[in-house]
């Protein structure tokens, strides 16, 4: 059997869509949509993951404590500021510790061209998919012939502080594409959850925990290298924010 070049295209112009700036991810704008979470290879369309925000200017990153196992200083940290007991301290923990997330597969009605991308969502709306697709009502909703379309609405309601994501099963099921090819193709554009996020080193993630220290005025004249993870002989500046938080 020969090289299907229309396979061959289709991938070419979904690499090319994504070195565009077409993002791999996708989040609901305020309003209804429609979507379909794409079946994964191993049947399961949700992915778990722990997130770290608010350090400073950089985005949000994997745990290395709580994703991998791995040694994390920013998880030591925030347990010591939870030893500290104050009120600061307890309100930099909560907001540096990490948050999980969770990610599915999905191709948006409307914006089939922009291939599959990955919905990023909270708890809320990942014990209502769950529930859904326990649903015997509804069967395998990601089934590539008979599965379910879901209605998004999402925005903030009157009086709410926060954003809220509403998810509607269609009435009917329905094929995910009618073109078998298409779906073939969309099958295998699914994006490789191991890759979409980098992972840090605990030096990295030590180095950035440094920086966010220093600019906050927290620690002076230390060095940017760490002590604990190898880097430096001198003392690491989560060491003497530490000392600063317990004294």
């Amino acid at each position: 059997m020969g090289i299907d070049l229309a396979k061959m295209k289709a991938k070419r112009e979904a690499l090319e869509n994504r070195g565009n700036g077409q993002s791999v991810f996708w989040r609901p704008e305020d309003g209804e949509q429609v979507i379909r979470i794409v079946p994964t290879p191993d049947g399961d369309p949700f992915k778990e993951y722990w997130f770290h925000y608010n350090l400073g200017k950089n985005a949000g990153f994997l745990s290395p404590k709580k994703n991998f196992g791995e040694d994390d200083p920013l998880n030591d940290f925030v347990r010591q500021l939870y030893k500290d007991g104050s009120d600061e301290s307890i309100k930099m923990a909560k907001d540096l510790s990490a948050r999980q997330r969770f990610f599915t597969p999905v191709i948006v009605r409307g914006e089939e061209e922009k291939g599959v991308r990955l919905w990023g969502f909270g708890k809320t709306a990942y014990r209502e998919l769950l529930n859904l697709v326990l649903n015997p009502e509804y069967g395998d909703i990601t089934d590539v012939n008979e599965g379910t379309d879901l209605t998004i609405n999402y925005g903030k309601p009157p009086g709410a502080q926060f954003p809220q994501t509403a998810i509607t099963p269609r009435r009917k099921s329905s094929a995910m594409m009618e073109d078998e090819e298409k779906t073939a193709l969309f099958l295998d554009q699914i994006p490789n959850f191991d890759e979409v996020f980098e992972r840090k080193t605990p030096q990295q993630v030590q180095a950035m925990l440094d920086e966010f220290l220093l600019s906050d005025g927290d620690v002076e004249d230390v060095s940017n290298e760490s002590t604990k993870y190898g880097t430096n002989s001198g003392t690491s500046a989560v060491d003497k924010a530490f000392a600063e938080l317990l004294s």
